[in-house]
């Protein structure tokens, strides 16, 4: 086997390896090349050539939002890493790991006028748990050269003692960072950065390590149920009659059916779930905006709970943000094992655990379920909303909305549903899925910048086939993503083209100028096709319902291509149509 004859970067490496960090996302450069040599000449690792350092970024987070486990990202020096800031951001909020391994300039070499050489210390700042800074080696020949190097020394043994002794505080450094950084990436579920300094020669390699790292023990994830806490929960919890449970961005199976029967078994309680939170029972309560969007002042005060209980990532709703930062509950108590946002500044607990942790502790003790019509009242409502909302969908022209209540019929069962942002997620979480579709979509920042990105890493991690849905704009924006050579053939895209940013069309403003065209709404006449032809996809297209239908009908059949399917709607007519949907409702 190859490696590098750099010991920093065998040290990289072989830790990498000792943690199971298996994928490997490297982008082009010659100051990462010792890096490169090292994983790409061992089995271990599966590795991938990423050009675009942006799209690689969200390419590694899409895998890693599936395995939950980190993923590595190599890059060179200079502007390379900050293109991998956006996605960095995204891990941040939504406890993704990811460990950045960026290469970097000797420090002599920073700040003097030499190429692709940036201030990379500390370069992302608080969007990372971790930044470790790792120390460049001592070369052969300045141990060779000892001698000349410290005259006041009394022989060359003393001088090589000393640079040994210093070489080996080099080691024992960077070891200790590597491993800090890649056990909380793990632990903690985020971010992390090591810099790490390489000095030329580059690309000399070896055969036989030169380094026997010491052996150090891999903390697992734990849980501390404090009973106190839990108990003194209780109380609360059984003299309302009026509970909330809001259930944002989860993975797939994360909590367990008995808990989840539970929850619906109990009058008293609400269970409002976003599209991204992949949670299930006839009881719930999906389609937050449709049910509460038409509510009047009196509708609203019924609906105000006395307890509301979050988990999950950030929530999409901004109608349910608003109710609940207006109709506060009395306590707000949130369910997480790193971090609680007060997004409705009223939270007075954090729960520090995973939610199905806190429901097989909580609910057993819970001695009986709180006499209230308050979820049934709901049902009813929940129920005239559905009837209304299938009424208004036969009377609507062709548009986003049709398209929307067409499509997320088509997907596959047993899939996975990649959603991109802004209207994209939006118009989804207007609509029921089925249980058998996992839903997943970038809703830490809320950026269109890598959805696509995202989409395809994910899909090259998960078994299951991927279907991703997206706007125009976020397409266009991220069309690099499908310079890619792992796309699997069962990928498909689904892009809804209406010619610009649509939801700018929804949002208070001045439609129809000039001004708003352009800077605003971005009307643009792009078409996907000539990238599809450019990429290898298979390009389809619909422009009515009719043959979007018909379009789908083999959209999804096995192919020697992943697909690409282009829907084209009238952008003046798409904000008229969902405005209208919410007075329709009422």
């Amino acid at each position: 086997m190859k490696y590098s004859k750099i010991p920093l970067s065998q040290t990289v490496v072989t830790l990498c390896k000792t943690h199971n960090v298996k994928h490997i996302i490297i982008s082009p450069g010659s100051r990462n090349a010792p890096l490169t040599i090292g994983f790409t000449h061992d089995e271990f690792f599966n590795c991938y050539s990423i050009v675009d350092e942006r799209c690689a970024g969200f390419f590694a987070l899409g895998i890693a939002q599936q395995i939950q486990e980190p993923v590595a990202l190599v890059c060179t020096s200079g502007s390379a890493l900050l293109n991998y800031y956006p996605a960095i951001s995204e891990a941040y909020y939504s406890n993704i790991p990811l460990l950045v391994l960026s290469a970097d300039r000797p420090k002599h070499l920073i700040d003097i006028g030499d190429g692709q050489t940036i201030k990379q210390k500390n370069v992302y700042g608080e969007h990372v748990l971790y930044s470790a800074n790792l120390k460049l080696d001592i070369k052969d020949k300045e141990l060779k050269t000892a001698a000349d190097d410290l005259p006041i020394m009394r022989s060359i043994e003393n001088k090589l003692e000393r640079f040994l002794g210093l070489q080996k505080d080099i080691q024992s450094h960077n070891e200790s960072e590597i491993h800090d950084a890649i056990t909380i990436a793990r632990l903690k579920s985020g971010p992390v950065h090591i810099n790490i300094p390489f000095d030329e020669p580059l690309y000399e390699t070896v055969d036989e390590l030169s380094i026997n790292p010491k052996p150090f023990s891999i903390s697992d994830r734990t849980e501390k149920i404090d009973e106190f806490e839990i108990k003194s929960l209780l109380d609360v919890w059984h003299s309302a009659k009026r509970k909330m449970i809001l259930v944002g961005v989860l993975q797939p199976n994360s909590i367990e059916e008995q808990w989840i029967q539970e929850l619906a078994d109990d009058d008293s309680i609400l269970v409002f779930t976003e599209t991204t939170s992949n949670l299930h029972h006839p009881d719930f309560f999906p389609g937050i905006d449709k049910m509460i969007a038409p509510l009047e002042e009196e509708e609203l005060q019924l609906l105000q709970p006395d307890i509301l209980l979050t988990f999950g990532g950030l929530v999409v709703s901004k109608k349910i943000k608003a109710f609940l930062r207006q109709y506060k509950p009395e306590d707000h108590w949130h369910v997480d094992l790193f971090k609680a946002n007060d997004t409705f500044f009223n939270l007075d607990k954090h729960i520090k655990l995973t939610p199905n942790t806190f429901l097989k502790t909580f609910l057993p003790q819970v001695t009986h379920h709180t006499k209230s019509d308050y979820k049934t009242n709901w049902l009813k409502v929940r129920q005239k909303r559905r009837k209304l909302h299938d009424d208004y969908i036969k009377t609507i022209p062709f548009s986003d909305f049709t398209v929307f209540n067409v499509l997320l019929k088509s997907i596959p069962k047993q899939s996975n549903l990649q959603v991109g942002n802004s209207s994209a997620i939006r118009y989804t979480q207007l609509f029921q899925l089925r249980k058998d579709i996992a839903v997943f979509c970038n809703r830490g920042t809320s950026g269109i910048d890598g959805s696509t990105s995202t989409a395809i890493g994910a899909a090259v991690a998960n078994k299951l086939r991927t279907t991703f849905v997206t706007g125009d704009l976020s397409f266009f924006y991220d069309s690099n993503a499908l310079w890619n050579n792992y796309i699997p053939r069962n990928f498909r895209i689904i892009v809804i083209n209406n010619q610009g940013g649509g939801i700018f069309r929804i949002l208070p403003g001045h439609k129809n100028t000039e001004n708003f065209d352009t800077f605003f709404e971005t009307k643009h006449q792009l078409t996907a096709k000539q990238l599809c032809e450019m990429y290898g996809f298979e390009y389809v297209k619909a422009t009515n319902e009719s043959s979007l239908e018909e379009v789908l009908d083999r959209f999804y059949n096995v192919s020697k291509k992943p697909k690409l399917l282009e829907v084209f709607t009238p952008s003046t007519t798409n904000d008229n149509v969902l405005l209208d949907y919410f007075k329709f409702i009422k």
